[in-house]
C-alpha cells in the first residue's frame, strides 16, 4: 500500500516514538528486553527565565545524557554542572551504576564533562562533519 511521506511536527513525531518505541527496542536488539525506560529533564531557572535544561534516559540500570545546554552568557558559572548532577542524582535514584555521554573528541564539551568527573570510555569514528566522538562516561553508587 503507498504511503505519503509528509514533514511534521516534532510533538506529532514524539507520540508516535512514546507508542512505538518499546517494540522497536526489542526488533533492534533481537530479544526482549524489560526496558523500565524513563525520561528526565532538568531546568535550571532564574527566576521564571529558563537558563539552562538537561535531558536523561534510563535504561537497564544505565543513564545516558541526551543534552545538556546552558545560555552562553551563563556558561561557566556552575550551572551545567548542577544539571549534571541533578541528573546523577536521578539515575542513582534509579540503581544505575553510570552515565554515559557522546561528545566531539577532544572538545570544549569533553573537557567539562572531564571536569565533572566524566572519563573517556572510547573514540567511535562519526562522519557527521567528519569528527570524532568520545563516549564519555562516570560511573555512580
Amino acid at each position: 500500500m503507498p504511503v505519503d511521506i509528509v514533514r511534521v511536527q516534532p510533538e506529532a513525531v514524539m507520540e508516535f516514538v512514546r507508542r512505538t518505541e518499546r517494540e522497536a527496542l526489542k526488533t533492534f536488539y533481537d530479544f526482549s528486553v524489560i526496558w523500565h525506560e524513563q525520561a528526565h529533564d532538568f531546568a535550571a531557572m532564574d527566576g521564571d527565565a529558563m537558563v539552562g535544561i538537561a535531558q536523561i534516559r534510563i535504561a537497564a540500570s544505565l543513564a545516558g545524557v541526551e543534552r545538556i545546554v546552558v545560555l552562553p552568557e551563563r556558561r561557566r558559572g556552575g550551572i551545567g554542572r548542577a544539571l549534571l548532577q541533578s541528573a546523577a542524582d536521578a539515575a542513582n535514584y534509579y540503581n544505575c551504576h553510570k552515565m554515559t555521554a557522546l561528545v566531539p573528541h577532544r572538545s570544549a564539551a569533553q573537557r567539562f564533562f572531564e571536569r565533572c568527573d566524566y572519563r573517556e570510555e572510547a573514540v567511535l569514528a562519526q562522519h557527521t562533519f567528519k569528527l570524532d566522538m568520545a563516549a564519555m562516561r562516570r560511573f555512580l553508587l
